[in-house]
């Protein structure tokens, strides 16, 4: 008999929650802290640039530290969902 564990969240369903929202595929993955993390980062880098940048500036580059950090969290997430599902795979295939 072999021990067969529950199915992880489908990785583009992940990816998806992460562009939508930062750190919401984390929070998806059952890494919450990790995902409140990058929530908070990308807000207070975006609060951070969009203080210190000139009027004149973009509203893209007005809150690019903040728009970064969610950049970075996106393949995060990612990487995480698809190391899980690509290990349930090999552990529950059959041969």
């Amino acid at each position: 008999m072999t021990n067969k564990q529950k199915r992880p969240i489908n990785p583009y369903i992940v990816l998806a929650l992460a562009i939508v929202l930062p750190g919401a595929g984390h929070v998806a993955l059952g890494l919450p802290q990790r995902g409140f993390g990058f929530a908070f980062f990308s807000l207070l880098l975006a609060l951070a640039t969009w203080h210190t940048a000139g009027p004149e500036i973009s509203f893209i580059g007005r809150s690019a530290g903040g728009l970064f950090v969610w950049a970075l969290s996106i393949p995060d997430a990612y990487r995480i969902a698809r190391l899980r599902y690509e290990k349930w795979m090999c552990d529950n295939r059959t041969a």
